[in-house]
């Protein structure tokens, strides 16, 4: 009998600076960078919990109507093994100061073309910035 993988649901952030740079997290006592955001509760639309999360994590207020909508991405979680996460992905550009709070312990701005020299969360490694990389490719 085989187990299907437990899932956890969140919604991320693909945020971009205004120098195309994107934005990075690191949870405390973890090793790999990740998009901002986080789990989604029950009652939430994935944009309200990424409005939530985005605040508590990096004193980040954003208008829910400026958040583009990039679609389901999943892959293996990169601290729960066994688990998988579904991301809701939204992209946004932002030029506000992030500080980092909760349970967010380094944040870092990357160029999205590289990996920054940082190790990355499975999704972020292998899914979204190879999918920001493309759609950049696409608007070039």
């Amino acid at each position: 009998m085989s187990l299907s993988p437990r899932i956890i649901r969140i919604a991320a952030a693909l945020l971009i600076g205004p120098d195309g740079r994107t934005l990075l997290v690191r949870k405390r006592g973890t090793e790999a960078f990740m998009q901002p955001g986080g789990k989604i509760e029950a009652h939430e639309q994935p944009v309200q919990a990424l409005a939530r999360e985005l605040e508590e994590e990096l004193g980040l207020i954003i208008d829910p109507a400026h958040a583009t909508y990039l679609g389901p991405f999943s892959a293996p979680a990169a601290n729960e093994p066994g688990f998988v996460v579904q991301a809701e992905l939204f992209q946004l550009t932002i030029d506000s100061p992030v500080t980092p709070a909760a349970e967010i312990e380094e944040v870092r701005w990357i160029d999205p073309t590289t990996d920054g020299d940082l190790s990355l969360a499975p999704l972020t490694r292998d899914l979204i910035l190879p999918f920001y990389r493309a759609s950049m490719t696409a608007i070039a």
